[in-house]
């Protein structure tokens, strides 16, 4: 097995802070900021939200009382209403900024989750390519399934 530096929790921490900081520099996250402010300076936007909002409490209460009726009226108003807020253009460009955030975020974890668990294998004398780890009681080779 190879020796590595051990790190302390408090050590790894710090880097994931480090890391954070970098990630809320990127061209992504400005742009996600920038559109967030835009909708929230949208006058249309903000009613539309509010309305649906409003809406959706409406929709909980006519559920609570069984009125299945006013339900399905409400539902389809606030349908109707979430078609107009997401065919404004910020909108949509807000949503796509979320993915493109969340999207980044996710690819680092994949990164540090891979890097580590194949980091794992290789100081345990394991197969990176079946992904399994060594040091477990040796494996009888022989030609069944079952023996």
């Amino acid at each position: 097995m190879e020796q590595t530096n051990a790190y302390t929790q408090k050590e790894i921490l710090d880097k994931a802070r480090e890391l954070a900081a970098m990630i809320a520099r990127t061209n992504e996250v400005d742009f996600f900021k920038r559109a967030e402010l835009q909708i929230k300076n949208n006058e249309r936007v903000q009613d539309l939200i509010d309305t649906l909002k409003q809406k959706q409490k409406q929709m909980v209460m006519f559920e609570s009382i069984n009125k299945p009726e006013l339900v399905k009226k409400v539902e389809d108003e606030y349908s109707q209403l979430h078609e107009e807020l997401d065919a404004i253009p910020i909108v949509t460009e807000f949503k796509q900024s979320q993915v493109d955030v969340n999207d980044l975020l996710q690819m680092v974890t994949n990164v540090i989750t891979n890097t580590v668990s194949e980091r794992i294998i290789l100081d345990t004398g394991g197969n990176p390519l079946t992904g399994e780890t060594g040091g477990g009681p040796e494996k009888k080779k022989s030609g069944g399934c079952c023996s």
